[in-house]
């Protein structure tokens, strides 16, 4: 399958799954609004949620999957692939029930780390912080089996069933929702919504694990229980994780780093965080997402088989796709951030003044969303030829960045100091790991592409000058009646999509042949 296929495939149900995430969003702000019981579940869910993003599907997957590949023979033989599956799933589940019931027990001392000193203070809210995180924590155990199945089937170019899964989280984060708002919008009622939400994380966690199985049954792949054993794979795995920890979850880490200093921050601080990092994950997690899982199976395969020509061209490749899509999307939510929160978030316990709040730190997330991107697909490089190393290195100079930007802006600029420290960071780490690559041989930016990102960049710049012109225009009609709300917001999009691709056709990034080989690769 080419890469474009691919990523189409795993973008295109990303992007559903975003859409919901989305709408979760929206209800979840009209709900709960910002500050209180909001506070306090995104602080619950986070815990799990970074925990499930750093460690299963950042640093398992970037472990198990190279170790997988190498094990499947182009004969079509899985023997040795699926025994090493086994053997990972029984050491993967004791460890998995220990951590679990470790950070359940002392939850409230964990919850105590990161709690703002409003939400300490309060130990009503404080209390059901804990009792939320505790009851979502499950979460983390079921999809860390589910990354192992995902991980299974991307390997197998199967990746459609793995890139649905994440759809269920929202559709039982929305009915819970739902039946929240059903009792009402007073303190109590919220007190119990927040319950609810927390039920429906470890029930989606579930129904994505079985999800997932039934459709690794369907490709024929039989997995079992066996005794846990340290197994030369097992070992070699063990090797590799670790410091994938660091490698490919640099943004996690990040956000661990970003809930401490969000507890010096004023009430609503990290409900404001939380619904502006939705607009930027729109765009991050879809592309990100479909590049990093695309390119690493194929990357493993071409480098396993000393095939440096199709490897490197499959890196330009991934490259100059993330730039095309993540350059006009930042500078789209950098410009427009403070009219679409307003639009797709004010309203019931969410007022214009925290959509104005939101949008402000929209801009400082998407600064770096290209580089996160970026981050997703040259990390993929390294741990394709096993080197876990060096990425841990440029994570590590990266976070020490992060926390001396955030100690210099956070000051100033306060939650949106936070937000644009990190996207700063991340530009960082992207460069430290493309340069690595350079010197070392394996990846360099050839001129034309160069000269294509220049392009993408002009384009981008063009659009970004027009909304900017356009946007004053529209009044009020972004806090507005629900029309008038969708009207202003079809009208952006499709002004920003209009001179965006029109300038790329001007300026030579989108021309009939691309058009025609899209058409050709069904994307």
């Amino acid at each position: 399958m080419s890469l474009i296929r691919n990523v189409g495939t795993i973008g295109g149900l990303t992007a559903i799954s975003r859409v919901f995430g989305f709408a979760r969003d929206m209800l979840l702000a009209r709900v709960l609004g910002a500050g209180g019981v909001a506070d306090a579940w995104q602080l619950a869910f986070q815990l799990p949620n970074i925990f499930r993003r750093l460690f299963a599907e950042g640093a398992f997957a970037s472990a198990f999957v190279p170790l997988f590949n190498q094990r499947m023979t182009n004969d079509g033989d899985i023997s040795d692939a699926r025994a090493f599956a086994n053997q990972m799933l029984a050491v993967l589940i004791p460890i998995l029930i220990v951590f679990s019931a470790l950070l359940l027990i002392v939850m409230p001392w964990v919850m105590g780390l990161f709690a703002s000193d409003t939400l300490a203070a309060d130990t009503e809210r404080f209390d059901l912080a804990v009792l939320m995180a505790r009851i979502a924590f499950p979460y983390l155990a079921l999809m860390s089996v589910a990354t192992l199945l995902a991980a299974i089937l991307n390997s197998l170019s199967r990746f459609a069933a793995a890139a649905a899964a994440p759809i269920l989280l929202n559709l039982c984060l929305i009915g819970a929702l739902v039946l929240g708002a059903m009792g009402g919008t007073d303190e109590a009622a919220k007190q119990v919504t927040g319950t609810y939400l927390a039920v429906s994380v470890s029930l989606s966690g579930l129904l994505q694990l079985i999800w997932l199985y039934v459709w690794v049954r369907q490709a024929q792949f039989r997995l079992g229980l066996q005794r846990p054993r340290l197994t030369p794979g097992v070992r070699e795995f063990g090797k590799l994780v670790l410091p994938a920890v660091f490698g490919a979850g640099v943004y996690q880490i990040s956000r661990f780093i970003d809930l401490f200093f969000i507890a010096t921050l004023p009430d609503k601080s990290i409900s404001f965080l939380s619904y502006a990092d939705r607009l930027n994950q729109l765009p991050m997690g879809i592309i990100g997402i479909a590049l990093g899982t695309a390119i690493l199976p194929a990357l493993s395969r071409f480098i396993a088989q000393d095939d440096r020509d199709s490897a490197f061209r499959l890196q330009s490749n991934a490259f100059e796709l993330a730039m095309l899509l993540t350059v006009p999307a930042a500078v789209a939510l950098y410009v427009a951030g403070p009219a679409i929160t307003t639009a797709f978030y004010v309203g019931g316990a969410f007022t214009l003044a925290d959509g104005l709040a939101t949008g402000a730190v929209v801009g400082g997330l998407v600064v770096g969303l290209p580089a996160y991107v970026l981050v997703k697909v040259l990390v993929p490089n390294y741990f394709a030829r096993k080197d876990t190393r060096t990425p841990v290195i440029t994570a590590a100079c990266s976070l020490l960045i992060n926390i001396g930007l955030n100690l210099l802006l956070v000051p100033r600029l306060g939650i949106v100091g936070l937000a644009l420290g990190g996207s700063l960071a991340a530009w960082a780490n992207a460069a430290m790991l493309y340069g690595v690559l350079h010197r070392r041989g394996h990846y360099h930016l050839t001129a034309q592409v160069s000269g294509r990102i220049a392009r993408i960049m002009l384009a981008a710049a063009l659009m970004g000058a027009a909304l900017w012109f356009a946007l004053p225009l529209a009044g009020d009609a972004f806090h507005g009646a629900p029309l008038e709300r969708i009207v202003a917001v079809l009208a952006v999009v499709g002004l920003g999509l209009i001179v965006f691709f029109g300038s790329a056709w001007a300026v030579g990034v989108v021309n009939r042949d691309t058009i025609g080989q899209l058409r050709r690769r069904q994307l």
